[in-house]
C-alpha cells in the first residue's frame, strides 16, 4: 500500500456503497485500485497519463472519475460516510459557510462547447439516422464558454470559486463551484440547501444545522430572512456601511441584528477546512476542464478528509 492509498478500514467503509457492474459491458477493473489512482491524482495534481502504473491504465482511472463525477457517485459516497458519522454523534452541527478562490491552470481553460449536431444551410439541424447517429453521453448541464464551466475572468486569468459549508470539526458538508467573480452571498442558500446527511435506517435526511456562522460578505437582508424562515440561529456581523445607514435613519432604521461574538469565534473552522481541501493539489489549482469534473475532484478530496478525521 502506497502513501495516500485507502487503508483496509477505509476501504471497508466505502465498499458496500460502490456501484456494481451490470455485466453487459464487461467486468470493471478493481474499484480499490482505481480509487487509489484517483486519490493519487487528486493529492498530487499530476497529469492523468503520469500516474504510476500500479494503478492500471490511465484512461480507466480518468473515465471512472469522470463518470462518477457526472452521475453523483462521489457525492453519494460522501453522504454515506457523513451518515455513519452522524449516527455515531460525531458531527458538530454548528456550521460555518465561506468560499475560496482557486486559480485555473491553462489546461482547464480550453474546453470546447459540445457539438450540437450538424446544421443545414438556413439554420436547420441535419438529421442523422441508423449507423451514422451518435448518442450524446449524459452529463450535467453546462459546457462551452467560461461561465458554463465555472471559470471567471480576472486580471490574473481564469479563476474558480469554491463555496462550501463545514461542520464544527473542520469537515466539508456541501460544495458548490461557480465562476470566480460570483458573489459569496448569492450562493449562501444553495450551499445550505445542499447539506443532506442521510439517516441509517428509516427517516428523513438531516438538512438543518443548529447554527450558522459567516463573515460580513453574507450580511444582507435576503440571507438573514432566509435563516429566520428556517429558524436557524446565526452569527453574522453587520457591515459598517449598513450600520451607518441604519443609525442615520434613527428610530426608522430598526434594531441592530443579533450577534453572538462567542459563537462567531468558531468561524475559523471553515477556514481550516479550506486549508485541508487545498492540501490536495488538484483542488488548490484547477486542472479539470469541466466544472462537474472539478466538483467531483473537490468532493473526492472532501471524502478523504471525512475518512481520515
Amino acid at each position: 500500500m502506497g502513501r495516500g492509498d485507502l487503508s483496509d478500514v477505509e476501504w471497508e467503509r466505502l465498499r458496500p456503497f460502490l456501484p456494481v457492474s451490470n455485466g453487459r459491458c464487461g467486468r470493471w477493473r478493481d474499484h480499490r485500485q482505481v480509487i487509489d489512482g484517483i486519490l493519487y491524482r487528486v493529492r498530487t495534481g499530476v497529469h492523468w497519463r503520469d500516474r504510476p502504473e500500479r494503478f492500471g491504465p490511465w484512461k480507466t482511472v480518468y473515465e471512472r472519475h469522470r463518470l462518477w463525477s457526472a452521475d453523483g457517485t462521489w457525492e453519494r459516497l460522501l453522504q454515506q460516510v457523513q451518515a455513519t458519522a452522524n449516527a455515531a454523534g460525531e458531527i458538530d452541527w454548528d456550521v460555518s459557510v465561506d468560499s475560496t478562490i482557486v486559480r485555473a491552470h491553462q489546461h482547464a481553460a480550453d474546453a470546447h462547447r459540445p457539438a450540437a449536431g450538424a446544421r443545414r444551410k438556413g439554420g436547420r439541424r441535419a438529421r442523422t439516422s441508423g449507423r451514422n447517429a451518435m448518442a450524446e453521453p449524459a452529463r450535467p448541464p453546462g459546457g462551452g464558454g467560461a461561465g458554463g464551466e465555472g471559470l471567471g475572468r480576472s486580471r490574473g486569468g481564469f479563476t474558480t470559486k469554491l463555496h462550501l459549508s463545514a461542520d464544527g470539526r473542520c469537515r466539508p458538508l456541501s460544495l458548490i463551484v461557480t465562476p470566480g467573480q460570483r458573489a459569496d452571498c448569492s450562493q449562501f442558500k444553495p450551499v445550505l440547501e445542499k447539506i443532506r446527511v442521510p439517516k441509517i435506517g428509516p427517516g428523513r435526511p438531516r438538512k438543518k444545522p443548529d447554527s450558522v456562522t459567516a463573515d460580513k460578505a453574507y450580511s444582507n437582508g435576503p440571507v438573514r430572512n432566509y435563516l429566520r424562515r428556517r429558524s436557524i440561529r446565526h452569527a453574522i456581523p453587520e457591515k459598517t456601511d449598513s450600520q451607518a445607514t441604519r443609525l442615520c435613519k434613527g428610530s426608522r432604521g430598526g434594531r441592530p441584528p443579533g450577534f453572538d461574538e462567542e459563537r462567531y469565534k468558531k468561524r475559523n473552522t471553515v477556514e481550516r477546512t479550506i486549508n485541508r481541501l487545498k492540501q490536495h493539489r488538484a483542488v488548490a489549482t484547477r486542472y479539470d476542464k469541466r466544472r462537474y469534473v472539478y466538483l467531483g475532484t473537490a468532493t473526492a478530496a472532501a471524502l478523504t478528509i471525512w475518512l481520515r478525521t
